[in-house]
């Protein structure tokens, strides 16, 4: 499949900071890829690039960020030869793909929500797409509504369902004076906490635990942007251990 032009548009959400929204390649090297990397959304294609390596047609561009807070966003690519039209959200990137070749020569099949396993390291290190999509178009193709009626050649690899399922999370605010106490379990001596943040601010505390009998306590903070573990042990002499990202 060569194309001069190709028109690509879709909506998605999800609250995965990494992920294949869709994926195409041939034998000649050619290939796009659009993925979450970073919550950042990416854009990597190539037209072609010669056996000498003179000519270099990778191109890569970046838009976008926090982009896996599980809103609604739209996408849409325009290309015509070298000449690119990236749309995030109404905010369009021009730009000109590297090399000299106007044609994406795609062998194989374009997949979306992922990429098949083909053995190279790129593949395989390479998340899958997690969350919802809906009006995907492929150059005129109406590929949700073709996968969802089973028509035409679109197949579907592994569990899909034609609905979006909002998740059971409830976010909590905190501002500079504000916290949430929660009662602790004398009879337990294990402690266990997960969670999700998002915040500005490159100080701040986390979490703050006691322990039972004065043995210490574990605290979690922000300290220059950067998340750290205290974990203060008192018993007959005291034991301080940190642990940074």
């Amino acid at each position: 499949m060569k194309t001069l032009k190709d028109v690509i548009s879709l909506k998605f959400k999800t609250s995965e900071s990494e992920g294949v929204i869709f994926h195409g390649e041939g034998q000649q090297g050619d290939y796009i890829t659009l993925e979450l990397k970073k919550a950042k959304l990416v854009l990597s294609l190539n037209l072609g690039s010669n056996q000498l390596g003179s000519i270099y047609g990778h191109t890569s561009v970046v838009t976008g960020s926090l982009l896996d807070d599980h809103h609604w966003h739209s996408i849409a690519i325009e290309r015509h030869g070298r000449n690119i039209n990236l749309t995030l959200d109404r905010h369009t990137q021009h730009f000109r793909t590297n090399g000299e070749f106007d044609y994406l020569d795609l062998d194989y099949e374009i997949t979306f929500g992922g990429m098949p396993f083909s053995g190279k390291p790129s593949s395989n290190s390479r998340k899958n797409f997690k969350g919802c999509m809906e009006s995907i178009n492929y150059n005129g193709n109406n590929i949700t509504d073709l996968a969802k009626r089973k028509k035409l050649e679109p197949s579907n690899v592994g569990n899909l369902s034609f609905s979006c399922v909002e998740p059971h999370t409830v976010p909590v605010f905190f501002n500079a004076t504000s916290f949430l106490e929660v009662p602790g379990r004398p009879s337990q001596d294990v402690f266990s906490v997960s969670f999700l943040f998002r915040t500005w601010n490159p100080q701040g505390l986390l979490v703050f635990s006691s322990f039972a009998d004065d043995l210490g306590n574990v605290e979690v903070d922000i300290n220059e942007g950067k998340v750290s573990v205290h974990i203060n042990v008192s018993q007959v002499k005291k034991n301080h251990i940190d642990i940074s990202s």
